[in-house]
């Protein structure tokens, strides 16, 4: 995927369901859908032991997010094998994009999500490229 498609999906997301989001501060499956709120996103946590992370509804699956909330983008911070699972019920959702995080791959699930016109992004922290397209200068 190119860096302008990158900032592009960057641009056009609003809503941004993570699943596997942590409730423990200081973990990246928590820190980084923070640092998303943080910076305009809304984030709806998909985590079947919590009821509510960084102020908003937990859910136990995509499929249970009530379809009057709009989600473009799925963040995964799952293991491996918890992928396929988590892309079929992104393509049953309808979502824009998938997003791998940082040492995450699943070639299989990539063909199906991209096979149903889903965007895939894998292997890439979302909290880097955002700071790499819309970090303020530094100042000096």
């Amino acid at each position: 995927m190119s860096p302008d498609q990158v900032k592009q999906i960057l641009l056009d997301t609003k809503t941004i369901a993570v699943v596997g989001l942590s409730s423990r501060a200081g973990q990246p499956a928590h820190d980084v859908p923070k640092y998303l709120q943080a910076h305009g996103y809304r984030i709806i946590p998909v985590n079947p032991r919590a009821t509510e992370i960084l102020g908003e509804t937990a859910y136990p699956t995509l499929t249970a997010i009530p379809r009057t909330i709009s989600i473009e983008l799925v963040q995964m911070f799952l293991k491996p094998e918890a992928i396929a699972a988590a892309t079929e019920e992104a393509i049953a959702r309808g979502v824009k994009v998938i997003w791998m995080q940082e040492g995450v791959r699943d070639e299989l699930a990539a063909q199906r999500a991209r096979a149903a016109g889903i965007q895939v992004v894998m292997d890439r922290c979302l909290r880097a490229a955002h700071r790499f397209f819309f970090a303020e200068p530094k100042k000096e």
